[in-house]
């Protein structure tokens, strides 16, 4: 009676009583049996037991259906779980019994694990969201090899931009030197790193080194290489380093072959034309700067119908346009925008106009593009990147960033701000006037258009 005792009449839904049911031996007729999270240091609690109810189970996963129910369910009241932790599985107990879920840093890894396992999609996706909100420099490496294996591919998006853009951090956190070479790998092949060549040797060095002790070998020149393997240590760009760099670090760690060295060097003193088998063109190395913006606003119109109201310029098509200045020379490589790329046309044209002469400094035939999802609370809004040749801004000079563009009614930037740094750039917006030819702009300093902009300082 001390169930029905503590229930009272105000839980009368059968959500309440249900969520009374959560990690308790009343009415339960099986136990999970799994390590317990802190298991290694406290050998008496290497293992733990959590009650539960097979029949909100089967109700709620396919495969606890067919665990318990199926034509081969298990007979057993004790189940072991030799590859789930004790946190994650009562997190995702109590999702199914309360459809809440409590997430932090040291869980919710384990709570994807098995949402995943147990083909609970809207727990996946609870911890998704988590990941994406709280990711920083230091999971960042561990959260994309987690959003590889389970096929996420806007987290893995986000991780990869975060490594790109902040890669010096990356490579010095704890995970680095932990990581699997596949992802190494794919590190190294990617030219949009933020990393001098020799700083990126010197992490896949210490890499390579750390597995070494991992294999229990003698980290040699010689050993390194072949851990490493061609595809790593083939796609460091060791041409364009600097000459003292390459001899005071590359030469010393004996992982280049002779043949090697003595052509990268006759590379470096002029007497040989070819890269001696390596990159040469140099990592585009574009970061971008902290988004102008400090919110979203989603767009009310369906993506079929055109509704981007307000003035539109002389071709009929809808006018954006800033003034941007910096306070350093920078190479300015591309501009994230709101908006859908399934309209191929949506983007008429983009134009950065030198202010003072009116030197157009872009065409629209130099740029590629590729979509883009930002988090906004509980959904994704969409936008797309736009990279070109670069483009040479110099220090406090006045340049027009302008855009027009035609198709469905774009999410855009709110509560903008007028001055922002990033990676020792100061970059200053205002507004632009629309001329007389040109009737009227979407965009503000506060709001509108221009999310962000991908540039390396010179």
């Amino acid at each position: 009676m001390d169930f029905f005792e503590n229930l009272s009449d105000e839980k009368s839904q059968i959500r309440e009583r249900i969520t009374c049911l959560f990690n308790n031996d009343l009415l339960s007729d099986v136990s999970f049996v799994v390590r317990s999270s802190c298991g290694k240091k406290d050998a008496k609690r290497a293992k733990m037991a959590i009650p539960a109810h097979k029949f909100l189970l089967s109700i709620y996963s396919p495969v606890f259906y067919a665990m318990f129910c199926g034509e081969m369910a298990e007979k057993s009241n004790t189940i072991d779980l030799p590859d789930c932790e004790y946190e994650g599985i009562l997190e995702m107990l109590r999702y199914m019994y309360s459809n809440t879920v409590e997430l932090h840093g040291g869980n919710v890894l384990q709570v994807l694990y098995v949402a995943k396992k147990y083909i609970l999609p809207s727990l996946a996706q609870k911890c998704v969201v988590f990941l994406t909100r709280n990711l920083d420099l230091a999971n960042v490496l561990c959260v994309l090899s987690h959003a590889q294996k389970y096929d996420e591919k806007n987290l893995v998006d986000r991780c990869w931009e975060m490594i790109e853009s902040e890669t010096e951090e990356v490579v010095k956190s704890e995970d680095f030197v932990k990581i699997d070479k596949s992802l190494l790998e794919a590190m190294v092949k990617r030219a949009t790193l933020t990393i001098s060549e020799v700083e990126l040797f010197r992490a896949v060095d210490l890499w390579a080194t750390e597995e070494c002790k991992r294999q229990g070998v003698h980290a040699s020149g010689k050993v390194k290489r072949r851990i490493l393997g061609e595809q790593i240590v083939k796609n460091i760009q060791f041409p364009v380093m600097e000459e003292k760099d390459f001899t005071s670090t590359v030469i010393d760690s004996n992982i280049l072959t002779r043949t090697e060295v003595r052509e990268l060097l006759r590379n470096f003193n002029g007497t040989l034309s070819s890269s001696a088998g390596f990159p040469d063109k140099g990592r585009v190395g574009f970061s971008w700067s902290s988004s102008r913006f400090t919110s979203f606003s989603s767009c009310s119109c369906e993506p079929e119908d055109w509704s981007y109201e307000g003035s539109r310029d002389y071709d009929s098509l809808v006018l954006d346009a800033i003034v941007l200045q910096v306070d350093k020379d920078i190479m300015l490589r591309g501009i994230r925008f709101f908006g859908c790329l399934k309209n191929t046309n949506y983007l008429d044209s983009l134009k950065i106009i030198d202010k003072e002469n009116g030197t157009q400094m872009l065409s629209l035939e130099d740029m590629s593009f590729s979509p883009v999802s930002l988090p906004y609370r509980e959904e994704e809004i969409r936008g797309y990147d736009v990279v070109f040749d670069p483009v040479i801004l110099r220090k406090n000079a006045d340049y027009v960033v302008k855009s027009l563009t035609d198709g469905p009614e774009p999410c855009f930037g709110c509560g903008g701000v007028n001055v922002i740094q990033s990676h020792g750039v100061t970059f200053t917006f205002k507004a632009y006037k629309s001329t007389n030819r040109e009737n009227g702009n979407e965009t503000e300093v506060d709001s509108g258009q221009f999310s962000s902009f991908f540039f390396k300082p010179l």
